[in-house]
């Protein structure tokens, strides 16, 4: 499996900070935490709409008539 320990993250880090400088590091994990929240929103998303039991066609035409 692909187990990740405490050296490999320091070296990732390492790695990371000489790519890419410290000030552009915060800006790099900004824009990955919003890339994931906005992953985690669609996916979120994509199961309400295939767990929601989809609407009768009578039910939507009733409503049509009251409104």
């Amino acid at each position: 499996m692909l187990g990740i320990g405490p050296w490999e993250i320091f070296l990732i880090l390492l790695i990371a900070l000489l790519l890419f400088g410290a000030k552009r590091i915060p800006e790099i994990a900004r824009s990955l935490g919003k890339g994931i929240r906005e992953f985690k929103k669609a996916t979120r998303e994509v199961e309400s709409e295939i767990r929601e039991p989809e609407e009768k066609p009578e039910t939507a035409q009733k409503r049509e008539l009251k409104g």
